[in-house]
């Protein structure tokens, strides 16, 4: 028999790939679980699976740089606290990190991708459930969007949330209107430049001596390279990485901010007024500027 739960959560994550570095990632999270009755005559009750294991996938992925172990491009140090991640990717590109260790998760793989992830947590989750429970199947799907979408990257340390950790990602579409009508064209240009994007605030750029990353990492920074860094309720958090691949903001990358900024950009760029701006923060959430 088998029980199942559609939409139990949403994984909002970046991951390292040898191919595009850093990339943000959203997954809807749908669940089936096999087994018997119980003295219930349940499998399990729809209450607990929710908050039990919404929960483990919440702790174990959910906003945190997901990590494969077996690259041949990646270099850790153990820090005590924090660890020091080092990947090499794509023609010989660099980013480099220093974060307490909660904000990173590593599975023993060369690559990852959604099926990795799916194989992690359904190992994870069936160790912690019932013994009357004897399979999982997990499917981690996107959402379907009618238009353009991108991918982004970003820390804010003014959040007490997991939110604070540097580089955590969703995949985002977004709506932008001129006069109430749809401007699929301007979607499109925003969601080609910012496809891959690290959304850094000025204000957490940092010269390379205010930074805690390894040896390797300071020897081999050079201007081709931004710095950010900033201390949080988690601990400090460091981030080097190539200019090319961010967008620097005037303000706190909060979802009601980047709206706001897309906003004013379209408004100045194509000289428009009464612009309005849907940005999404993943799946199903986000903020609304004119």
């Amino acid at each position: 028999m088998q029980l199942f739960v559609d939409n139990l959560t949403v994984i909002d994550c970046s991951l390292l790939t040898s191919e595009k570095g850093i990339t943000g990632e959203s997954f809807n999270v749908d669940l089936i679980l096999g087994g018997n009755l119980n003295d219930e005559s349940m499998i399990f009750d729809f209450g607990l699976v929710k908050k039990a294991i919404k929960k483990i996938i919440d702790d174990e992925v959910d906003h945190k740089l997901v990590i494969p172990s077996h690259n041949k491009g990646l270099k850790v140090n153990d820090c005590g606290i924090n660890q020091q991640v080092d990947f090499s990717y794509a023609d010989s590109k660099h980013v480099f990190l220093n974060s307490p260790k909660q904000a990173f998760v590593f599975m023993d793989t060369d690559e990852i991708t959604k099926d990795t992830i799916k194989q992690y947590l359904e190992e994870k989750i069936l160790k912690l459930l019932p013994s009357n429970i004897t399979s999982i199947e997990l499917n981690l799907h996107h959402e379907v969007i009618d238009g353009a979408s991108f991918r982004y990257s970003h820390g804010l340390k003014k959040h007490y949330g997991n939110c604070q950790r540097i580089v955590h990602g969703h995949r985002s579409r977004i709506k932008i209107l001129h006069n109430l009508e749809r401007q699929a064209h301007l979607e499109e240009l925003w969601c080609e430049r910012w496809e891959n994007i690290y959304l850094g605030t000025e204000e957490d750029i940092v010269a390379l001596d205010c930074v805690s990353l390894s040896p390797s990492a300071l020897q081999h920074i050079n201007d081709a390279y931004v710095i950010f860094s900033y201390i949080a309720p988690q601990g400090k958090f460091d981030l080097a990485i190539l200019k090319n691949e961010v967008e620097i903001l005037p303000v706190d990358t909060t979802i009601e901010n980047i709206s706001d900024y897309v906003a004013n950009q379209v408004a100045q760029l194509h000289d428009l007024d009464n612009v309005k701006v849907h940005a999404y923060e993943g799946i199903g959430k986000g903020a609304i500027s004119s």
